[in-house]
């Protein structure tokens, strides 16, 4: 049991120490949507912190999860020195078993969440409707479209025909890969001389593939400019 709670004490040192020298990194670099900074703090800064926190956890361990204990001699023997015994200290290991049991809960929640427990990684398209008269940009560089998805940010891919139109109103045909069980999804657009407007999308936290296009909508903030969305979510596989 020593040897379990001193190797547990260890790891559980190491796990702390690596995640949180990353997350202080991440917290003073400031936000990061493409996801470089938080990558490179995890991998190459925050080994780092997990050598401190392992010996930090050994140190922890033997500081306080052992206890020694002087027992009493007998009357005979009572000017001798009496041998001295080591055991477990239970306020440590309890502590120890508890923060196990979270971070295997948590690893376990992490687990059930990802796309390829259900239908894989899905395509979302969406598309945009300008409104009569308005002008398609003449680059696809000066259309900028963001999903937000649970916590982090994906920046839709324009196909070739991404320049499209419905009757007599200019369109815009964009794909993204959803990648997370969420039911925080968000889709923003920005055009020149246009201020950014932004629509909720209305799917479930593990959704299932659409069989044709949402309701075209407009933006949920007040904008003069009446650019609609719609969207479909399709399965890879």
């Amino acid at each position: 049991m020593r040897i379990i709670l001193g190797f547990l004490s260890a790891v559980l040192g190491a796990l702390a120490g690596w995640s949180g020298l990353a997350a202080l990194v991440v917290m003073l670099a400031g936000p990061d949507r493409d996801g470089g900074i938080a990558m490179g703090a995890f991998f190459n800064i925050g080994p780092i912190g997990g050598m401190v926190g392992l010996v930090a956890g050994i140190w922890l361990f033997v500081r306080f999860g052992l206890v020694r204990d002087a027992p009493q001699p007998p009357a005979e023997t009572a000017d001798a020195a009496p041998p001295r015994t080591t055991r477990l200290s239970f306020p440590f290991a309890v502590t120890v078993l508890l923060i196990v049991a979270i971070l295997g809960y948590w690893g376990w929640y992490e687990l059930i969440r990802s796309p390829d427990l259900s239908h894989g990684f899905m395509t979302l398209q969406i598309e945009f409707r300008l409104p009569p008269g308005m002008a398609l940009p003449d680059k696809e560089e000066d259309v900028h479209i963001e999903v937000e998805e649970a916590k982090g940010y994906a920046n839709p891919m324009l196909p070739a025909n991404w320049r499209a139109h419905d009757g007599d109103r200019k369109a815009i045909i964009s794909t993204v890969s959803l990648m997370y069980k969420t039911r925080h999804r968000a889709v923003s657009l920005t055009l020149p001389g246009v201020p950014t407007q932004r629509w909720p999308i209305d799917l479930g936290s593990d959704p299932d593939p659409m069989p044709g296009f949402s309701p075209w909508r407009t933006s949920s903030e007040p904008s003069p400019a009446k650019i609609e969305m719609h969207f479909r979510l399709t399965a890879d596989r």
